[in-house]
């Protein structure tokens, strides 16, 4: 388990992530209208995880169990991906994980059938055909509700730099946004979403989420897509911010440095101290940079009042959480975030296929399907040495 007995009654800090894929047919890169019939069944038969379908029928989702180490952790996605990857091909099919395709058109996806699924379309209207996008959400286990928002409000403050590190979703519709975060853009047409209020309290957060309960406008929590949020089902924090990284080892850094700011900022509560409260204003202006420029610019350090490159904020926030990582047992996944640095996000690689391929001589429908072969291969990659 992760605990330090000296320091009081500190949070398990165990770890759950779900990623969303999206199914392509390898041949033609071309996202899929209909989930084969029981893929899911053959996904859960292959590994215990969770498995679940999502709002279009060209998606479903995995989910780790609940995780105490990050070797648990690795495992159990990578475990995940082999099981979607293998039952995905005998339908002639293969996973993406990233938080766009490259060129399928929205309006040529099915809703999912269901209840659930129709219900929240009819709700959501146009707003939900631009919702063909993936995210990657990771739970941290923090028994005390109090505590969770606490660390809520302050762990707001890195959310554009795990976004950053993040950014999968370049292209839409066959075009290059010029964002490195398109998902971004598109789930923030949607209610109840952007970075939370900051509440006193749990009683003062379920108070506000009442209202809207009591209304009748939602059945519970669930239907607030904040950038970050306490679970309605679990004893946990979700960030819901970050794109999803095609690279098994992105995510993993992105959970580690994630669990690991979190235990710095209780560590300074113990300490009788905390970080700085900044403004939603400054914090929107940095998840907008992040969801622009990824990790090729800065973002800004509201004490210093300049942008500093993201590859120097990393190595601050390497340095911030190196006790915590340590604690964990995690140094390593979270010094991965410099190797993120160094050859890019996903983004930056899909980019780099497809300007490789047009300067090759490739025409513009040619390389974009380069882009989905190469999401096809980085989705099962190796460790890299």
């Amino acid at each position: 388990m992760w605990y330090t007995a000296d320091v009081g009654d500190e949070p398990t800090w165990t770890i759950g992530i779900e990623e969303e894929y999206l199914l392509v047919e390898p041949e033609s890169g071309a996202l899929t209208t209909e989930q084969p019939p029981g893929i899911l069944e053959k996904v859960a038969d292959l590994h215990h995880g969770i498995v679940a379908r999502e709002l279009f029928s060209s998606q479903l989702e995995i989910g780790t169990g609940i995780c105490t180490d990050f070797k648990h952790l690795r495992a159990d996605i990578g475990l995940l991906r082999l099981a979607v990857t293998e039952a995905a091909a005998e339908y002639g099919l293969a996973p993406i994980a990233a938080s766009s395709h490259p060129f399928a058109s929205p309006q040529d996806q099915k809703v999912t059938e269901g209840a659930r699924y129709q219900a929240l379309a009819e709700d959501l209207q146009g707003v939900s055909r631009g919702l063909v996008i993936s995210g990657l959400h990771v739970h941290v286990g923090i028994e005390d509700p109090d505590l969770r928002i606490d660390l809520m409000n302050q762990v707001a403050y890195f959310l554009p730099h795990l976004l950053a590190l993040s950014t999968s979703s370049p292209f839409w519709e066959g075009r290059d946004t010029g964002l490195k975060s398109y998902r971004m853009a598109m789930f923030r047409s949607l209610p109840r979403t952007g970075l939370p209020e900051k509440f006193d309290s749990w009683a003062e957060y379920r108070r506000h989420v009442d209202v809207l309960v009591k209304a009748g406008v939602i059945e519970d929590s669930t239907k607030v897509w904040w950038d970050i949020r306490p679970s309605e089902r679990y004893p946990t924090l979700e960030m819901r911010v970050t794109d999803l990284p095609t690279r098994m080892e992105d995510t993993v850094c992105v959970a580690a440095l994630y669990v690991c700011l979190l235990r710095m900022l209780w560590r300074l509560k113990v300490e009788n101290r905390r970080w700085r409260s900044y403004a939603n204003f400054l914090v929107s202006e940095n998840l907008w940079r992040a969801e622009r420029y990824g990790i090729g610019d800065g973002l800004i350090d509201f004490g210093k009042g300049e942008l500093v490159p993201l590859p120097d904020l990393v190595e601050e926030m390497i340095e911030l959480v190196r006790p915590d990582a340590e604690a964990l047992d995690c140094v390593t996944q979270v010094e991965h975030a410099r190797t993120i640095c160094q050859r890019g996000t996903s983004a930056d690689r899909q980019l780099a296929v497809y300007h490789g391929a047009l300067e090759d001589g490739a025409t513009d429908e040619e390389a974009l399907h380069a882009v989905v072969q190469a999401l096809i291969a980085d989705t099962l990659a190796p460790p890299e040495t």
